[in-house]
């Protein structure tokens, strides 16, 4: 697999779980009862974005080893799981 490949396929699954990851944590400035004017009770009340990207880093990184494992020691592939869509030939 060359370098490019392994970049995307962690760059993809870093994006899931970034969406994953953001609301871990969250508190709303409705639940901690201090809403800035001009602003939704809904929003964060301390966004921490260091915690967030090294979060996921570290499970997206987790996430890759794994499927890293089972592609090539193990020879599992996308090809070895059950086709649900009929092939039209």
């Amino acid at each position: 697999m060359s370098l490019l490949s392994i970049f995307a396929v962690y760059f993809i699954i870093w994006w899931i779980t970034l969406f994953a990851v953001l609301p871990l944590g969250m508190r709303s400035q409705g639940d901690e009862g201090d809403v800035t004017l001009g602003t939704v009770e809904s929003a964060p009340a301390r966004f921490r974005a260091g915690r967030v990207l090294l979060l996921t880093t570290l499970i997206s990184a987790a996430i890759y080893a794994a499927w890293f494992a089972a592609s090539n020691y193990f020879g599992i592939s996308l090809g070895n799981l059950p086709r649900i869509v009929p092939q039209f030939d």
